[in-house]
């Protein structure tokens, strides 16, 4: 199938000319995004945690240290709610009630399973690490039986999944368009700096080029 069916939990009832359930949308915006907040509960205390990801398929891995309460509890296999936000711009309307944002966000459900078998787990790291830098992995070294024991790696169906997209200029009431007040967008885009290598770079390693990372870093806000 090509879009993710909404069931109770995901079905956006809320301005639902918003939602998205189109795959490809959805994988396109998970693949835009490096940073996801997956939320859940222990022990009776709700945890919202950022983590970087990196989508496989119909997968989403996350990783962490071993030694992680978080990472420890959602390897139970506990309900968790993980969400990934692109935003676009700030929409400044003609009155307060009516300022927004343009975003792109996507809201996944279910239970991640702890990766325990070697070469999925290794994938999984090689997907992550080359999520944030493109090509990252083949330049550096692999980690080791001891950085493996350490790390924990837990995949998140995409069952459950839905989107939300605003995009366009503000909705005002038809009075307020009389108003003598600026409103429109300021688009927002997320730029990367130029590369500063540490001290102990050795000249022969060469430098970091942006064009590795390609567009999908500096997306320019409509």
């Amino acid at each position: 199938m090509s879009s993710y069916i909404p069931t109770k939990r995901t079905k956006v009832r809320r301005l639902n000319k918003r939602a998205v359930y189109d795959k490809a949308r959805v994988h396109e915006i998970l693949d835009e995004g490096f940073l996801c907040h997956v939320g859940f509960i222990g022990e009776g205390q709700p945890y919202v945690i950022p983590t970087v990801y990196a989508r496989c398929g119909e997968l989403l891995y996350i990783h962490g240290s071993g030694a992680s309460r978080t990472l420890k509890t959602l390897a139970q296999g506990v309900d968790l709610c993980a969400t990934v936000t692109l935003v676009d711009g700030y929409v400044l309307a003609r009155s307060a009630f009516h300022h927004s944002m343009n975003y792109r966000s996507v809201v996944v459900l279910g239970r991640a399973r702890l990766v325990s078998e070697p070469e999925e787990k290794l994938e999984a790291l090689r997907l992550i690490t080359d999520h944030m830098v493109p090509q990252r992995w083949d330049e550096v070294r692999e980690p080791n039986e001891l950085e493996l024991k350490q790390t924990v790696v837990l995949a998140l169906p995409l069952e459950e999944v839905s989107a939300k997209v605003r995009v366009g200029p503000p909705v005002d009431d038809e009075e307020d368009y009389a108003l003598p007040v600026w409103a429109g967008v300021v688009p927002m885009r997320t730029q990367l700096g130029e590369p500063v290598a540490d001290s102990r770079v050795l000249p022969t390693a060469g430098t970091l080029q942006l064009s590795r990372f390609g567009s999908s870093k500096t997306p320019v806000a409509t």
